[in-house]
């Protein structure tokens, strides 16, 4: 069974929606003060433990990068316990994600990807009155407190339109994992293994993810990947206008290259035309599998959604081998409907995932599904949402008597920075605030 008591509310809980969210992140110049921290916050941080009760919807989960788990004195023989990708860092492994040209880490928005970052507090909450409550609760930890230091904020929000700035509805599909309480959105996924996902717990291979010593420290924690996205919205709308024969044709476009309408209705369900009662019922938008779409003409093979979660397709590699929790919050004003030419203004998403595995689950869907395409023979063709094509991109959509085809796809998302980070258990946080160094 899931210590459920003992794990982050944010490692298991969907994110609420509407939601209001802030990022704040740290640097810890004094082992004793970062020490001190951590044990306040250990209070303040809700656990998963009444993951279905309605204060569940506003948490405040805290996280350590690994320069941040030194500065808190940490021995090295527990260092040496985790992944090595997190010991890297983000910047450090940016050519293998594709952050690469405007992407890469010298282009980076500072301190992210600097090293200076050491602790990551994020609070999510379904208003903005509820979330003030719980940055209020949190700044209560830290402020006063001399060696340790607040060095950048981010603000997130619902758009009024309750999409994410390209006009599509986001965040719909969630894994169920055993233990957790939390029941998936496809009828058709099976539980996967709590191991998956938290430390301590089998995994879907049978045995135990690689775990940091004294079991104490690693056990019922779990890795993180925050991403800041800039997405370029009216490149976006352009691009589908440029190449698109009508309004219609243009939101179809949009269909096919993300695999969704943009009121959330699959492909999979509604091929023909969009259905936003369906996209916005979170018991059917996500409840279907490709299995009677192999070529892909409902669904393009090298959509966005069938290429993070290829679901019951037969890929390379074992799809529950790389499926992710994943979490996006909006930044930053909407660009007004219709709005062609960009205003300079800074949008996007914060991207999170959270998972047991960086490198089997995050790196490997960033570098293979997402900027990579032999899995669906589709060779180096990559994500046309996400991808990172810099003005040579292509996107097949498969159709009767002859496939439609998109050239010339530019760069619609720019990497802004990132860090990896670790999310310990609650009793993980008391036993880092009672280091002695």
């Amino acid at each position: 069974m899931l210590e459920l008591d003992d794990i982050q509310s944010g490692v298991l809980r969907p994110r609420p929606a509407p939601y209001a969210a802030t990022y704040v992140l740290f640097r810890i110049d004094d082992p004793r003060a970062g020490r001190e921290v951590i044990g306040r916050l250990s209070t303040v941080v809700a656990s998963a433990a009444h993951p279905t009760s309605p204060a569940a919807d506003t948490w405040v989960s805290a996280a350590l990068t690994y320069r941040g788990l030194e500065a808190l004195g940490v021995p090295q023989s527990s260092l040496d316990g985790f992944s090595w990708e997190f010991r890297q860092g983000m910047a450090a492994r940016a050519k293998a994600l594709g952050d690469t040209g405007e992407s890469s880490p010298e282009h980076w928005e500072r301190p992210l990807g600097t090293g200076d970052v050491h602790l990551v507090l994020v609070t999510i909450s379904p208003d903005q009155e509820h979330l003030e409550g719980a940055l209020d609760r949190a700044r209560e930890t830290y402020e006063g407190v001399d060696g340790i230091q607040a060095i950048w904020r981010q603000d997130c929000h619902s758009l009024r339109s309750g999409k994410e700035p390209f006009g599509y509805r986001d965040s719909i599909g969630y894994p169920p994992i055993e233990g957790s309480g939390i029941p998936g959105t496809n009828s058709h996924e099976r539980p996967f293994k709590a191991g998956e996902f938290v430390l301590g717990y089998p995994d879907e291979t049978g045995g135990l993810p690689p775990m940091p010593g004294p079991e104490v420290l690693g056990r019922n924690g779990t890795y993180v990947a925050f991403r800041k996205l800039h997405q370029r919205v009216a490149d976006f709308r352009r691009y589908l206008k440029e190449n698109a024969g009508s309004a219609e044709d243009e939101e179809l476009l949009a269909a096919k290259m993300m695999g969704r309408w943009r009121s959330g209705a699959p492909l999979a369900a509604c091929p023909l035309h969009d259905d936003p009662e369906l996209g916005a019922d979170p018991r059917r938008n996500n409840d279907f599998d490709f299995a009677d779409d192999p070529t892909g003409y409902q669904t393009p093979p090298g959509s966005h959604i069938r290429r993070t979660n290829p679901r019951d397709a037969s890929v390379g590699g074992v799809v529950r081998l790389h499926r992710m929790l994943r979490r996006g919050t909006a930044y930053g004003p909407e660009l007004p409907e219709g709005v062609l030419e960009d205003d300079g203004v800074d949008r996007g998403l914060m991207f999170a995932f959270v998972g047991a595995h960086l490198g089997r689950q995050f790196e490997f869907v960033q570098s293979e599904w997402i900027n990579g395409g032999e899995f669906l023979s589709l060779g180096e063709a990559k994500d046309p949402i996400t991808g990172y094509p810099d003005g040579g991109g292509s996107f097949s959509i498969p159709a009767r008597p002859i496939p439609r085809r998109l050239n010339g796809l530019p760069r619609f998302v720019v990497t802004r920075g990132g860090e990896y980070a670790f999310l310990p258990g609650l009793r993980a946080m008391r036993w880092l605030a009672d280091l002695r160094t």
